[in-house]
């Protein structure tokens, strides 16, 4: 089965850098910066908004966990929004792609 990680990041450099780091260490099959995307989020009893660039990463079920918890590690923010979900569909080229993995869990599995 297929996964996606979604968080915000400050700016396009930090964006590609965090998709590099979990690319290379076998984590993500890829990670797209997009953006810039404009922010509006409830912080510390307030209403802020920032310019942010966002970062979906693509990888396999069996990863997500991993890979969520390393985007974490490694992000410049306190506190960044890092979220992971399975998939419930994908092209089956992309889920034998992301199964393949090392450590992925999925076999090729949609």
């Amino acid at each position: 089965m297929s996964a996606l990680a979604w968080c915000p990041c400050p700016d396009r450099e930090t964006a590609l850098a965090l998709a590099r780091q979990l690319v290379t260490e076998g984590l993500a099959g890829c990670g797209n910066a997009i953006g810039p995307v404009h922010s509006v989020f409830a912080w510390k009893d307030g209403l802020d908004e920032a310019e942010e660039c966002g970062l979906l990463v693509k990888t396999d079920a069996g990863l997500l966990d991993a890979a969520v918890a390393r985007l974490e590690a490694l992000h410049p923010y306190d506190e960044p929004a890092v979220l992971g979900w399975r998939c419930d569909a994908a092209g089956a080229a992309t889920a034998a792609w992301l199964g393949a993995l090392p450590g992925a869990g999925g076999g090729g599995r949609g």
